[in-house]
């Protein structure tokens, strides 16, 4: 069978039987949802996106009627009190509850949820006549759950943390007899549904951990109540309320809805709100206080005692057409259940039987059991890659090519370090050993010794389609799979049926060559050029094709961050690097910095520095030349404000360059926008200091460091394997070697070199200026971005990936070392000599 057989929506109906909301599911998405064309949306479990006529609808809404505060009693409060009140009742609605059984508490979101359960609970101490309240939970929960511990830990209560299978495998047959003398509360939390995994936890703990059937509860006297983290599991699933009956349920709307964000609730029951006691009381909670006496008195409504303050009632409101519109659209989360977890099982069976051309798997996923129910398993899927060898790929690369694909997935640990830590084998003293060697979480560290750190996550939500399946594994086949690729067709009929035994896995591969499928027979198309171990193309280097000197090429200086290079000879080397690389950037009307990535016609514009004039001069076609002084001047203008903003995470500050040049860019990009330069008097260092170094190095507005540097034998393996990539024809014209040196901006190149021989380098010497190699440079999808054009192509990220044995980086940092005397050159010339000293083993 050829590829599209395998992958069309013929296959998905018969892998899963639902699909869509009983209309065209493209429609929806065309009237819904216009603004994710093109996009590949796979982070829902992170934040799902809002139907257009959501916002519509609601800003409708605000603009007809006047919503006051709703602790005033005028007719526009009163609006408001019965509006949320009536959402109140939509929220327990939807849980299959009433407000006779539990009470809507507006919070923030899941976390300030939690975080109130925690400081409310009557959490009681050990003491020689009472062994104390326990608080447990699952190892596998998200940080906003475990970090309960943070509080219990001063009070002496006991916290005890659980791996799921001991919750039933050290239950108990039948509950033990109660003490009724014995009252002491004790609080079990665990997730509905796991954020890491998608794996769906029993909602029976609920009944069995209240009374007292199950472990921990079986064994500990005094009262039991369940903390259910819902936050995950409502996103796509129904919870009936009726069936498990928790005591609290934490949730965060933006993950059902999109929008409302910054609201969620904590659901309580009614008859176990009493055992809850605050301290702190603000507006609206008490029936009455004294403020010259310790006198408080909480108000009788529930909800009105827990919500400190003017509630954010227009989110509120919002939520009203929230569920609106998730209704219109799927007639009900049930729906969206049967067709999210179809979206995922398909997913899941496909990417699990892919296999390299070696026959190695390509994927290793994280599941416990094999998709075969949505009530075992909801709409996500949790991964890492591996190469032809075996090896993994790190998170990293992976999140960086697919953003190049413009497929958004999630990475790391997903604030889940039990979950990480149990799929991945990390131990404890592993976690602080990465921590040691500068992972933390939420960083790019993604593999330690060839280890993982975290995974890759994608999750589905109800406006997700079929076409997203396929875009998501066509990138996967096209990135990271050794040609040809096979499908172990043995599994794959397994799954298709959801057999629960594994039994022997036949391989009965299937090629992938071209965009087609066939019988595996061994054989490669001797047309085309051989593969290497990995699946690149095996292209051979002439050593003889460069001088034995190596020799500084080019200069590349780029006064505005991200717009067009101007290429010098002899150039001034300053504090900062070269003297007035990078001093200026551009930022949108918000002050946000704006690059290749948002607007890649930044490219277009080219700047040239006039040393003897001391002017900036900005050019671009059709545009008039205007200029803006090199230097501040001692006094700043009025218009040349000072102002905040951010390179690479680090915040910078800045002078504004006046309304001339906002007005020159605003008209150009089609967007408001202002240029500004960092400030003399403002100094901004490397975050990671070379080894070696003493003393801290200054920086512009570069992203790393004061330097990059790239080799043009590196540049030109690239261009060859662009030319032996399958599929590239006179559609997709070859790169010459100076445009693809354009798209790496690098600062110098280099001649005379082996291809990547400088990633191994220590220090070099150019002329008689020493510099130390800071480190690597991890690119992106800039450096698709044709810079006498700007438009954009995959193909050179791909290349670089194959070619460099599965890495996404190219070219050094370089960091200057101070000069010990003054003999020392401040000027780089173009065709100086250097002298490379390489890393000692």
């Amino acid at each position: 069978m050829d590829f599209q057989k395998l992958c069309t929506f013929e296959t998905f109906q018969q892998v899963w039987g639902h699909y869509g909301y009983g209309r065209n599911l493209r429609d929806v998405i065309d009237q819904e949802f216009a603004r994710i064309k093109g996009i590949t949306y796979l982070d829902h479990a992170a934040a799902t996106l809002y139907p257009e006529s959501l916002v519509r609808d609601f800003c409708q809404d605000i603009s007809r009627n006047v919503y006051g505060n709703p602790h005033s009693h005028n007719p526009s409060s009163r609006l408001t009190h019965d509006t949320v009140e009536r959402v109140r009742y939509r929220v327990l609605q939807h849980f299959n509850t009433t407000p006779e059984e539990y009470s809507v508490i507006f919070i923030s979101g899941c976390t300030a949820a939690l975080k109130l359960v925690a400081e409310s609970f009557p959490w009681r101490p050990r003491t020689s006549t009472e062994a104390g309240s326990h608080f447990c939970y699952l190892t596998d929960s998200h940080t906003s759950a475990v970090g309960i511990r943070g509080l219990t830990r001063g009070q002496g209560v006991v916290t005890l943390p659980l791996s799921p299978h001991e919750v039933e495998n050290r239950a108990k047959d039948a509950a033990p007899g109660e003490d009724r003398t014995c009252q002491t509360p004790h609080l079990f939390c665990y997730p509905a549904q796991s954020n890491f995994s998608g794996r769906k936890y029993p909602l029976s703990h609920v009944k069995g951990i209240q009374a007292r059937r199950l472990y921990p509860a079986c064994d500990h006297q005094g009262r039991w109540f369940v903390l259910l983290d819902a936050a995950s599991h409502v996103s796509c699933s129904p919870l009936n309320l009726q069936e498990c009956p928790a005591d609290f349920i934490p949730i965060s709307f933006y993950k059902m809805f999109g929008f409302p964000t910054g609201l969620g609730a904590l659901l309580v029951r009614n008859d176990t709100a009493g055992i809850l006691k605050k301290t702190y009381f603000g507006g609206g909670t008490a029936a009455a206080y004294l403020s010259g006496e310790d006198y408080y008195v909480q108000t009788a409504n529930i909800s009105d005692r827990f919500e400190d303050g003017t509630v954010s009632f227009l989110d509120i409101i919002a939520l009203n057409h929230s569920f609106d519109a998730l209704h219109k659209i799927t007639g009900g989360i049930d729906n969206i259940q049967l067709h999210t977890f179809g979206l995922a099982r398909y997913t899941y069976m496909l990417l699990s039987s892919l296999c390299h051309g070696n026959g190695r798997p390509v994927a290793q996923i994280y599941t416990e059991g094999q998709f075969e129910s949505p009530s075992t398993q909801g709409a996500i899927l949790n991964f890492n890659l591996m190469d032809c060898l075996g090896q993994m790929i790190g998170y990293s690369q992976v999140d960086r090519l697919a953003s190049l694909y413009n497929i958004h997935v999630r990475t790391g640990c997903f604030c889940n370090t039990g979950a990480c830590q149990l799929f991945l084998g990390i131990s404890n003293q592993e976690v602080k050993r990465n921590l040691q060697a500068g992972h933390v979480c939420g960083d790019s560290i993604d593999l330690v010794e060839g280890q993982p750190t975290g995974s890759v996550r994608v999750s589905f939500g109800y406006m997700s389609t079929f076409e997203d399946c396929q875009n998501f594994l066509n990138f996967v086949v096209d990135c990271f799979v050794e040609k040809p690729a096979r499908v172990d067709e043995a599994r794959l009929e397994k799954l298709k049926t959801a057999a629960a035994s594994q039994g022997s896995n036949q391989d009965v591969p299937i090629q992938m060559t071209n965009g087609t499928i066939h019988q595996a027979d061994g054989r490669h198309n001797p047309a085309e050029p051989p593969m290497n171990g990995c699946g690149g193309r095996e292209i051979s280097t002439d050593a003889n094709s460069h001088g034995e000197a190596y020799t500084l090429t080019n200069i590349y200086i780029y006064p505005i961050k991200s717009c067009g290079a101007y290429e010098v000879h002899d150039w001034p080397v300053g504090a900062l690097g070269l003297l007035y690389d990078r001093g200026w950037m551009v930022v949108n009307g918000n002050g946000v910095s704006l690059t290749q990535k948002r607007e890649p016609r930044l490219c277009l514009i080219r700047p040239q520095v006039h040393l003897p004039s001391d002017k900036l001069l900005l050019q671009a076609s059709g545009m008039d030349t205007i200029s803006v002084p090199l230097k501040n001047k001692t006094e700043l203008h009025s218009s040349q404000r000072v102002c905040q903003s951010k390179v690479c995470g680090d915040r910078v500050e800045t002078v504004d360059c006046g309304d001339e040049a906002a007005s020159w860019l605003s008209d150009f990009l089609g967007q408001p926008c202002r240029l500004i330069r960092q400030s003399p008097d403002f100094t901004r260092d490397m975050k990671k200091r070379p080894d070696g170094v003493a003393t801290s190095t200054s920086l512009s507005l570069v992203n790393e460091a004061q330097y990059l540097m790239i080799n043009r034998a590196s540049v030109e393996l690239i261009q060859k394997h662009m030319s032996g990539r399958r599929g590239y024809s006179e559609d997709h014209p070859l790169l010459d070697t100076q445009n693809l040196i354009s798209r790496f901006r690098a600062n110098l190149v280099i001649a005379g070199v082996e291809p990547f021989e400088e990633d191994n380098w220590s220090h070099l010497i150019i002329g008689n200026t020493r510099f130390l190699v800071a480190g690597r440079c991890a690119r992106c999808q800039m450096i698709g971005v044709e810079q006498d054009t700007g438009t954009k192509t995959k193909e050179p990220l791909l290349s670089l990936s194959a070619c460099h044995a599965g890495k996404v980086t190219f070219g050094v940092y370089l960091s200057r070392q101070l000069p010990d005397d003054s003999s020392t050159a401040k000027t780089l010339s173009a065709g100086s000599l250097i002298l490379p000293e390489p890393h000692i083993s």
